[in-house]
């Protein structure tokens, strides 16, 4: 089912993209999406095949409303629900945020460090990641003592490991093989 997440996503990324409106329709499918995720009730209902379409076109109609979604969202959905797909919708957020990021340029970076960095510290690694990658940078942080010093990056399937422990792994191996 990861292909029809995709396709989905791909869809919703070639509209909102056409039209300017990337930022706003990621944050209201993930508000709708968060929502989705939180009631069983809502998932059962809109799942439920004994549910009328013009029923659950009612519900989303209100929930989008509530929450302030274009039209876009609003007829996206209508869409999903009325192809019985309304279960990938967790799968769809999330391919629909890496498509953006893809089309955008932009590389999600997970920086883990064994102390915090500092905003000076976070911007010279940013900007150095940045001309690695040629992409924007988004940068996750989290704290990891185990490293000693230093920082590990993950950037899709690619690590760069400038960490104390790695630093001293690899030394280790040299001196073994002498």
């Amino acid at each position: 089912m990861k292909s029809a997440s995709l396709q989905y996503a791909n869809a919703l990324a070639d509209i909102v993209l056409q039209q300017g409106a990337s930022d706003p329709a990621r944050k209201q499918l993930v508000d709708f999406g968060a929502v989705y995720g939180e009631s069983a009730e809502l998932r059962n209902f809109l799942a439920s095949p004994a549910v009328t379409r013009e029923a659950k076109h009612g519900v989303v109609e209100k929930l989008v409303a509530r929450l302030g979604a274009s039209r876009i969202i609003r007829n996206f959905l209508f869409v999903i629900v009325d192809n019985r797909r309304i279960q990938l919708l967790p799968e769809i957020v999330t391919s629909f945020e890496q498509v953006l990021r893809q089309r955008q340029g932009v590389a999600e970076a997970e920086v883990a460090s064994a102390v915090e960095l500092n905003a000076g510290q976070k911007a010279a690694l940013v900007g150095t990641l940045e001309r690695l990658t040629g992409k924007k940078i988004q940068a996750k942080y989290s704290l990891e003592p185990e490293l000693v010093g230093g920082t590990v990056v993950r950037i899709g399937d690619t690590i760069y490991d400038g960490s104390l422990r790695s630093r001293l792994n690899q030394l280790r191996m040299r001196l073994a093989a002498e």
